[in-house]
């Protein structure tokens, strides 16, 4: 009786287990599709937008405004076709690989590929941003030094540069506020360099100002007083 109980319980076991990977099959044949086909969709997009960029020239335009020389200093080459293929090929595969963990219920980590996918518009802005930000550094810088050396001012070369870095640490800043990377702490940091600025001009103006600080005081009262 024993054994024959021990028995039943075993072929139980297995029956559940049998039952339950036949069950789990549609489900993985499902899955497993949805994925091939969001690989191929993914590559065929990707292609498309490699093609789409090239015809447009859109790296001859951004060396035209002086990106190049930022690349080759990181021994990269400007190829906006494949990295915007990249992105997109690499959101589909993420929105298709959700598909798959929605249909095989692992939603633990369909939630985590959510956050991912929410996250994505963000990287794509802070890029955006850090684009604009070189583009306006180098048409201030070739403005600065074009406007200074037209009054015959000195020192064209060194304003032009500070006026790059000054436009560019800013963009810098935004990206990363933008990913969300120590928002606080820049925060901080541009009240603080906001602050040191101001003081410094104070103090300066303090120092070096104040007799014609205290001349105009002076023809202020006069004229007031004339009135």
């Amino acid at each position: 009786m024993v054994i024959q109980s021990w028995t039943e319980i075993l072929v139980a076991a297995l029956q559940n287990v049998w039952y339950g990977v036949i069950s789990f099959l549609p489900s993985l044949v499902g899955a497993i599709i949805v994925l091939i086909i969001g690989l191929v969709i993914a590559s065929a997009v990707k292609m498309i937008i490699e093609k789409i960029v090239a015809a447009l020239k859109v790296d001859a335009g951004l060396k035209k405004i002086g990106l190049a020389p930022f690349f080759e200093r990181a021994g990269l080459q400007i190829n906006s076709g494949k990295f915007l293929g990249l992105l997109v090929y690499w959101f589909l595969v993420i929105v298709f690989i959700l598909a798959v963990t929605d249909i095989l219920g692992l939603y633990g980590i369909s939630l985590f590929l959510k956050d991912v996918l929410s996250y994505i518009p963000n990287i794509i802005v802070a890029v955006l941003i850090m684009l604009a930000s070189v583009v306006v550094a180098n048409f201030l810088k070739s403005l600065v030094r074009a406007t200074v050396s037209s009054a015959g001012l000195p020192s064209s070369r060194f304003l032009g540069t500070l006026a790059w870095w000054v436009v560019a640490i800013f963009g810098l800043l935004a990206a990363l506020i933008q990913v969300g990377v120590a928002v606080s702490l820049i925060n901080t940091l541009m009240t603080g360099l906001v602050a040191m600025i101001a003081l410094a001009g104070g103090i300066a103006f303090g120092i070096g100002g104040k007799d014609y600080a205290s001349h105009l005081l002076e023809k202020l009262r006069r004229e007031t007083e004339e009135r």
